[in-house]
């Protein structure tokens, strides 16, 4: 068999294999993005800077400093999460009560600033950053062959994403948070410090957006802009996996990565907006998303 619906196999999974690395980037980001509203009920329009700062870690901790690949995943997601921690301790924490327009806002503004002093610094064209040594090359697999490192990244983010999704679901902190952002006073009278938990929450939001920067350095161009130019496309994923909901993120951004794979096999011309129209299409049927509640 070399063909699959008239299209020859090894483009058929050759787009496959990139719809999942693309999932596994939206998976990631999406997966940060519902953690930060579902807990916080903030919706985090600096997401996508944050991923961009994180790549941008990586990349001039290489440049100047001559740290490795390895070095930037601990690197990154620790200097972006200290970020976290000052943008929601001088200006998320005022936010909490109000509607979650005032922190789109606010957060669209953190990214623009953001956006802006990058392309001051470093301006508009893109860095290259190396694919590690350990994972240069490709594996054949006899039908196709594989690029060991976009192989790393699905494993890793499968990792990061189910990971996570069972420390929030599965286990007693995951239990703490979801309390304490449904019922601060009741948490603290237990003597959990509720403050301190809700800025370490928007730091661990802020990490694995840092970490989803220095997985995809090596398979694109670090620019400036290569947080708006995904962010959008993230918020659809949320929508359509439902606000808030972890696992449906995951699920959702993996699915989404592939279909949009797979439609630039089939129908190219449809491929950039084939994630709204399938939002669309959620939407009308349930507004809650697939896996949101409704309210």
């Amino acid at each position: 068999m070399t063909e699959i619906f008239g299209i020859p196999i090894q483009a058929f999974l050759g787009q496959l294999l990139l719809g999942l690395v693309n999932g596994s980037f939206y998976a990631m980001l999406s997966l940060g993005l519902a953690v930060i509203f579902g807990l916080l009920g903030i919706v985090n329009f600096a997401h996508g800077a944050l991923y961009m700062i994180g790549a941008y870690v990586a990349w001039v901790s290489l440049e100047k400093f001559g740290l490795n690949y390895w070095a930037a995943l601990v690197l990154a997601p620790l200097v972006v999460g200290a970020l976290g921690v000052v943008i929601e301790r001088t200006l998320l924490k005022h936010l909490y009560k109000l509607d979650p327009l005032y922190g789109l806002l606010l957060t669209f503004g953190l990214a623009l600033i953001a956006e802006g002093l990058f392309r001051e610094q470093f301006g508009v064209s893109g860095q290259q950053y190396p694919v590690p040594e350990l994972l240069q090359g490709a594996t054949n697999l006899g039908f196709m062959v594989l690029p060991n490192y976009r192989a790393w990244v699905v494993a890793a983010s499968l990792v990061i994403c189910l990971g996570t999704w069972f420390l929030i679901e599965k286990t007693p902190l995951g239990a703490t948070l979801r309390a304490g952002t449904e019922n601060p006073a009741l948490v603290q009278a237990f003597g959990i410090n509720v403050p301190v938990m809700v800025m370490f929450t928007y730091a661990g939001g802020a990490a694995l957006a840092a970490l989803a920067g220095v997985l995809a350095a090596p398979v694109i161009q670090i620019t400036p802009l290569m947080g708006s130019n995904l962010i959008i496309v993230v918020f659809a994923v949320v929508v359509i996996g439902g606000m808030g909901s972890i696992l449906g993120a995951i699920l959702t951004g993996l699915g989404l990565g592939v279909i949009e794979g797979l439609t630039k096999v089939f129908y190219p011309e449809a491929s950039n907006i084939v994630v709204f129209v399938i939002m669309a299409i959620v939407l009308m049927i349930r507004p809650a998303g697939l896996f949101g509640q409704e309210r």
